[in-house]
């Protein structure tokens, strides 16, 4: 209603109403999204809208418009709002007593008044000493009242100056409180430090905000800013440095610049140690700083917990042979060897397919460290794959970020209360899907273990996609070749019956599989179109795999290899929702940027949120747990939209619940249909690929092969057959430039 009542008036013009703050209801501080009571000649206005720097008691002129809410009635919806000095001693008294000025109560804002009456500002301004005549008021609180009340002036001001070049209200609020009465000097000098010190202010930002100021195109903060955000956007393609001729390249695209202004700012940034410059081959590299240092600490960190314990192999032997005994299962020689290296090892790789038993393998490990009365640790990389290796081995497991006891740390950081300090009290830590662990998260791990007391054991299949972060983490400790990796490569014969085991080696072999659909779990079905492929792909996730494969529609994971296209997440996304939950009355919608978020929908968290709450309720509404951090990759649904708090409620994954502010939307997306990169670690009861055609890069072997070890019960592939024939020859993967493998073979540890 309100936004047709908004077109239906062409000759629509704001109205101003002027009041004071009587009492706030609500505020959002995250958005500064507040819902207020606004007293205007008596008459008592509820007001929403960001206000982000309002207290109660001050007076206030607001533009905006008259709506009414369906629930909460008549609202003046706020478009601006500016304050207003009080203008007389009633307001002044109303202000100074309301709780903004801390310290300061009713009766003694009173006493205050009382005493100066219309010079009251004034005096607190000019010749706040005086104020220590008042009853109750000391010369420090004087200061402190004065102090107070100056900041919230300087606030003011500072925000009117951050808006006039495009700033909003709750952006300018978090600069001022980091720079104070420094950012007028900081913006006019170097409005490229904003990108470099505020979260949500990125270079492109404050290029703008340089712009209009004026900053030339060749200033040496503009190519330096430039040059950290070419690195900060090959770190979000997985690299953690770019080749020096590389990177000079890239800064060109976005600077404009010539190459010797870039190579002289390289240098200045390396002696400033925002990069590292590295040599190799007489090719040199440009890490930025905060990843060399990630690679080169972890490097040290791993080699001194690849410590060597002297345990008999007999006792082992006998062990494994009672854990045979006792379970009934075999081990091969790849996992008796894996066994015995986790008992003598420090650092421990286990890699190994779909059906190798790498589950039976960690099982039996973890029975033998029990009879040698030691205490395990299990985590994984995402709340998906933890819960699969509790399901497994009986055993719990916690994603790495809880192992750590993530706490949210200071904006725009991870904190973890396990560190060197507080290491985590563990004889062995077993962690699963490594092909997905980064390097941020590996760094933090390994802070956390104890090196000479701890054995670390690392699973993961290295044929998977590396992981979504920065960093070649698995890959690049099995070919430095400095840990012990057993490799596990039998299928046994249970999984032998599985064709999406089967046809998974074969893809990573490189070898043809067969199309004929004789299969139980591995179906091609071959269309040529995209629109038959999308019809084809709905018939199945609605009406024929959910009885197949015992699941909910919701429970059948689409993955495609790209987001852009007719066959990209984006364009299925849109197609997928429509139909598994299409628009109703009883569903509550909300559009951000193009795209419609609506009650009922299954949504993915696109980026690690490190500081957002959340919260485990039982059917009662009890919280029975609690914690922070939502993370790249979690999926949930949408349960609730709130008008009126502007928020989203989700519920994740373990049934953890979390509230989005609206002005986080921009880290969620529909999840209907996701990329294959966005799927590892997860696996799904039924997965449908659709399949047509893609850049050479991207369409290749690694590609497919994770996405057939996702399902667990079906695959069923539409569309071009040539396509995955290419995909299964394709070797080719886009480069990604790590250096923890260097770091780990270099004979000195020099930086």
């Amino acid at each position: 209603m309100e936004s047709f009542f908004r077109l239906s008036r062409k000759d629509y013009r704001l109205e101003t109403i002027n009041g004071y703050v009587d009492h706030i209801i609500f505020r959002n501080e995250e958005n500064g999204y507040t819902v207020l009571i606004l007293v205007d000649e008596g008459e008592d206005i509820t007001c929403v809208g960001t206000f982000t720097d309002v207290s109660e008691g001050e007076n206030i002129e607001c533009e905006g418009e008259f709506t009414t809410h369906p629930t909460y009635g008549k609202q003046f919806k706020t478009k601006s709002y500016q304050h207003k000095e009080p203008e007389d001693e009633t307001a002044i008294e109303r202000y100074l007593g309301s709780g903004a000025i801390k310290g300061l109560g009713k009766a003694l804002a009173a006493r205050i008044v009382k005493k100066f009456k219309k010079d009251t500002f004034r005096i607190i301004e000019e010749e706040p000493e005086r104020l220590s005549s008042v009853k109750g008021i000391s010369e420090q609180k004087a200061m402190d009242i004065a102090n107070q009340i100056n900041e919230k002036k300087d606030l003011r001001r500072a925000m009117i100056y951050l808006q006039q070049y495009g700033i909003s209200t709750v952006m300018a609020v978090k600069i001022y409180k980091e720079y104070k009465q420094d950012v007028f000097k900081i913006l006019k000098e170097n409005p490229y430090k904003l990108a470099e010190d505020i979260g949500g202010i990125g270079f492109r930002t404050a290029d703008t905000i340089a712009a209009k100021i004026g900053i030339k195109p060749d200033s040496d903060f503009r190519i330096q800013s430039g040059v950290l955000y070419t690195l900060q956007q090959a770190s979000a393609e997985g690299h953690t440095y770019l080749p020096y001729d590389e990177l000079i390249e890239e800064s060109i695209k976005v600077l404009g610049v010539t190459e010797d202004q870039i190579d002289i700012n390289i240098k200045n940034l390396a002696i400033d140690k925002k990069v590292v410059i590295t040599e190799k081959n007489s090719d040199k590299q440009v890490f930025y700083a905060p990843y060399f240092y990630m690679e080169s600490n972890s490097s040290k960190m791993l080699k001194n917990l690849n410590d060597y314990f002297e345990i008999a192999d007999s006792e082992v032997e006998n062990c494994i042979k009672k854990i045979e005994k006792k379970t009934g299962m075999e081990l091969d020689d790849a996992q008796r060897d894996a066994v015995k290296a986790a008992a003598h090892n420090g650092v421990l790789i286990i890699t190994g397919g779909p059906g190798t038993g790498k589950t039976t393998t960690i099982n039996t490990i973890i029975k033998y460290f029990e009879m040698e009365g030691l205490d395990i640790f299990l985590a994984a990389p995402t709340g998906r794959a933890a819960k699969r290796m509790s399901e497994t081995t009986g055993f719990e497991a916690k994603t790495i970020h809880r192992l750590l006891e993530l706490n949210g740390g200071a904006e725009g950081t991870t904190a973890f209360e396990k560190n060197a300090d507080n290491p985590l009290e563990a004889d062995v830590i077993i962690i699963d899907e490594m092909s997905m662990v980064d390097i941020n998260l590996m760094n933090a791990l390994l802070k956390a273990i104890i090196p000479g007391q701890t054995r670390l054991i690392l699973v993961g299949d290295a044929s998977q996609l590396p992981s979504v972060g920065p960093g070649s983490v698995l890959k690049d400790l099995i070919e430095s070749k400095c840990f012990k990796t057993v490799a596990l490569t039998k299928i046994f014969r249970q999984a032998s019956t599985s064709d999406i085991i089967v046809n998974a080696h074969k893809i990573n072999k490189g070898e043809m599989v067969l199309l004929d659909n004789k299969s139980k779990d591995f179906f091609f079905l071959k269309r040529y179109e995209a629109d038959k492929i999308i019809n084809v792909t709905l018939q199945l996730i609605i009406q024929k795999l959910p009885k197949y494969v015992d699941a909910t529609t919701y429970d059948i994971q689409v993955l495609t290899p790209m987001r852009k296209g007719l066959l990209g997440v984006e364009r299925l996304n849109g197609i997928l929702q429509n139909y598994i939950n299409p628009p109703s009355e009883k569903k509550k919608e909300k559009e951000h940027n193009g795209k419609i978020f609506r009650e009922g929908d299954k949504i993915m968290q696109m980026k690690n949120n490190y500081q957002i709450d959340w919260e485990v309720k039982t059917k009662y509404g009890l919280a029975i747990d609690k914690g922070t951090g939502v993370f790249n990759g979690d999926v949930g649904i949408i349960e609730k939209i709130n008008d009126y708090t502007e928020t989203i409620t989700i519920n994740f994954d373990d049934n953890k619940k979390v509230e989005y502010p609206f002005k986080l939307l921009d880290d969620l997306d529909l999840a209907y249909a996701i990329t294959i990169h966005k799927s590892q670690g997860s696996e799904y009861p039924a997965v449908v690929m659709p399949l047509l055609s893609g850049p050479t890069m991207l369409m290749n072997r690694n590609l497919l092969y994770t996405a057939v070890t996702r399902a667990k019960k079906c695959v069923t592939i539409v569309g071009n057959d040539k396509t995955f024939d290419m995909m299964v020859k394709n070797v080719s993967q886009q480069k990604r430039y790590s250096g923890l493998k260097d770091r780990l073979m270099e004979d000195n540890y020099g930086n």
